[in-house]
């Protein structure tokens, strides 16, 4: 299968031009860093790279919390029109394929249980409850203190920033797109990515770069609100080996199937910048107490689906993965 992989030159997109020719495709790198024409919004370098093309894997994007709203015109130009320029050539040139760098970020909060009211949905935490220390949301119906759980791909969706909602609308562009072409598409709902290639010293780079950067500089990584915040830290070949997964399946056509892309194993983000620090031997985690409005307290997945549709499986351990993750310059 010959395969257009925008972003291909960028963290994760790289990883997937690894495994896709692991597996004996042909993967085409489009990415701005390649060539400054290799643009998703530039509608003739898009029509003219998707030439015998059977199949896109969509890793371009601008990714991150951001600047709040300040840079929310790029992010709805990079992610949302490039996004619309991609499937409209798509659709011109007849290729029916498509497989999406979507993210969990779209569901906002994840998942909490009361013991009333069962599960709920937490609205967007106040600042002045940030301010004061109360990172966990309460139940919106009682008040009473949350079980954080597993989220599943039919959650409604919530998304809390800028970045949350740019992402979402390239789910239901591309599910017009299926839905207008009777193509395939798949979005691979990311959780919280990281491994080698990692982006460096940029406000819009992962938590765990962010760590990693702070200790090679001989500096405590710097742990918002209280470090209980939990995540589900993937690593990015085993992104990679998903995405391959849902190139070579046979979703449903005419409509977009979502899967969660993550490891199954939740971590606090405290227990990410201790086992960074441990595996750097560097110095411990500093608490802070910072917040981000926009941050979620707590967003796990659970991937089962993609296990049981595409016979995926993570292969990366957390020790492993930040072991490797320390040792890369």
């Amino acid at each position: 299968m010959r395969v257009l992989v925008t972003g291909g030159a960028g963290f994760i997109g790289s990883h997937v031009v690894d495994a896709l020719r692991a597996r004996g495709h042909e993967p085409v790198v489009y990415d701005v860093r390649d060539a400054p024409g290799a643009d998703v919004r530039n509608p003739s370098a898009v029509a003219a790279a998707l030439s015998g093309v059977d199949a896109v894997c969509h890793q371009a994007a601008m990714v991150g919390l951001g600047n709040g709203v300040a840079d929310a015109a790029e992010y709805v130009s990079r992610n949302d029109l490039g996004t619309a320029v991609l499937l409209a050539a798509m659709a011109e040139a007849g290729v029916r394929r498509l497989v999406l760098a979507g993210s969990m970020v779209v569901y906002g909060e994840g998942r909490h249980d009361c013991p009333v009211h069962g599960v709920v949905r937490p609205g967007p935490r106040a600042a002045a409850d940030l301010a004061a220390g109360r990172f966990d949301p309460r139940c919106p119906r009682c008040g009473t203190e949350l079980t954080p759980g597993l989220v599943t791909e039919d959650a409604p969706a919530d998304p809390r920033n800028v970045y949350a909602a740019t992402k979402l609308a390239q789910e239901h562009l591309s599910a017009a797109w299926a839905r207008c072409t009777d193509g395939t598409a798949v979005s691979l709902r990311y959780h919280n990515v990281y491994g080698p290639r990692m982006p460096r010293n940029t406000p819009y780079a992962g938590v765990a770069s962010f760590f990693r950067s702070a200790l090679e500089r001989g500096e405590p990584p710097r742990v918002f609100e209280d470090g209980r915040q939990r995540r589900d830290f993937v690593h990015v070949r085993d992104v990679a080996t998903a995405n391959v997964s849902a190139l070579e399946a046979e979703p449903r056509p005419g409509t977009l199937t979502a899967y969660n892309t993550g490891s199954g194993d939740p971590r606090t983000v405290g227990e990410l910048a201790h086992a960074l620090s441990t595996a750097c031997h560097g110095p411990g985690p500093l608490i802070t107490g910072e917040y981000r409005l926009g941050d979620v307290r707590h967003i796990t997945a659970d991937s089962s689906r993609l296990r049981a549709d595409l016979g995926w499986k993570p292969e990366v351990t957390f020790e492993e993965g930040m072991r490797e993750f320390a040792r890369e310059r």
